[in-house]
């Protein structure tokens, strides 16, 4: 049976924001239960994100041990009726396939110019990290104001090669 409507106007609310933004927050689960909020830059497909850090970083080591996470995306409005934000459970993992990592980093440079100069770093330096968001809240007060918009995403089939019309707007500019 197909999501209801509501979930699917959920879900392109929350791509559409998702994919006018490159900064999220993420927030990982440490070894002694204390959560760690930090600020990445990412890219996406859909629900679908990537992100890298650096193999000694406490975020790695954290995703390795639970792989839950949770994620906020948003900007302060200059007029509170007209805020929009996405924030979500999500599972993520490090990409070990070769394929993957580079179809990762080439969305990465695409969307971060600052990247555009390097090369996708050696695995043993940094990893590409996927997540997959699950349990995603949209807030769009300008349709609901005062209430999120909930939905649980179905997991999304990774990619080999992405089609243009399913590339972000970034990415086809």
């Amino acid at each position: 049976m197909p999501p209801p409507q509501s979930d699917l106007d959920a879900q392109s609310d929350a791509i559409r924001i998702l994919d006018s933004h490159r900064i999220m927050a993420i927030a990982t689960n440490r070894p002694d239960g204390w959560p760690q909020n930090t600020i990445v830059g990412y890219a996406n497909v859909g629900l679908l994100i990537y992100f890298m850090v650096f193999q000694t970083s406490q975020k790695l080591a954290n995703i390795s041990k639970d792989p839950r996470v949770a994620i906020a995306v948003g900007d302060e409005p200059s007029d509170l009726k007209t805020l929009e934000a996405i924030y979500a459970g999500a599972f993520a993992a490090e990409v070990f396939d070769p394929v993957e990592r580079d179809l990762a980093w080439k969305l990465l440079s695409e969307r971060h110019p600052n990247l555009s100069d390097y090369q996708l770093p050696e695995s043993g330096e940094a990893a590409i990290i996927r997540t997959l968001c699950k349990h995603v809240s949209v807030l769009n007060y300008r349709k609901h104001f005062g209430r999120p918009a909930e939905f649980a995403a179905e997991e999304p089939e990774l990619p080999e090669t992405f089609a243009a019309d399913a590339q972000p707007a970034y990415v086809r500019e």
